[in-house]
């Protein structure tokens, strides 16, 4: 596995490629009485490079316990909702949500929290209201993903694009059989995923708790 994630092949590179170019360009054309300028100016684009690195990063997370009764958290940042809800898209139910807010500092990989064979798959362009904000989950930029286990237990899992986040990214559809840890999508620079769970569903996490994705356990089904 790549140390970055494939979503950010040509950014990285364009930004390499912009950042090498104006050093160079700046150097040649500074006098020599004001090489702090110069400086500062190669100080800066350092740490942008960096912070483009770090957002793109893809640390290996293999599942240590590979069960589907376990539902891993699909995405690294903080727990922002636990609470019970109407879903009216495809489960029109109520149900539990659970919502991950990703700042632009965090991990961007969206993985599959169990295996699954996916039901459901929508695209719904939209607006890029910020991520905590509760209209996001419905009228943002977003796809929904329904997940059936086989004993037919299904889940709905939501990725939303934040006010930062300009693309949505997917790897699943409608009709494919996924397996618990592997990548199912990414969003870029900042966002939220939410999951519905069946109410009997037992929550492992609060409010204000971290998320690590394929690490932290969000739930349990029980029978």
């Amino acid at each position: 596995m790549s140390i970055f994630h494939r979503e950010g092949n040509k950014i990285i590179v364009g930004n390499l490629l912009v950042v090498a170019a104006l050093n160079t360009l700046v150097w040649a054309l500074l006098p020599a009485d004001i090489t702090w300028v110069g400086i500062a100016f190669s100080s800066l684009t350092f740490v942008w490079l960096v912070l483009i690195l770090q957002f793109f990063r893809n640390p290996a997370r293999p599942i240590t316990v590979h069960d589907s009764r376990f539902i891993y958290a699909p995405a690294d940042g903080k727990i922002v909702v636990v609470e019970e809800v109407e879903e009216p898209e495809f489960l029109k139910t109520r149900c539990k949500q659970v919502s991950i807010f990703m700042s632009p500092l965090n991990v961007h990989v969206n993985r599959n929290p169990t295996d699954g064979k996916i039901v459901y798959f929508r695209y719904h362009p939209g607006q890029y209201l910020a991520a905590w904000n509760p209209k996001a989950s419905t009228e943002n930029e977003r796809t929904t993903t329904v997940y059936e286990l086989p004993d037919g237990t299904r889940y709905l899992m939501r990725q939303v694009a934040g006010a930062l986040a300009k693309r949505i990214c997917w790897y699943v559809s409608e009709g494919k059989e996924v397996r618990q840890g592997e990548d199912m999508g990414f969003i870029k620079f900042g966002s939220r995923v939410d999951l519905y769970l069946p109410l009997n569903t037992k929550i492992n996490v609060k409010v204000g708790d971290p998320s690590t994705g394929n690490i932290t356990i969000i739930g349990e089904f029980t029978e």
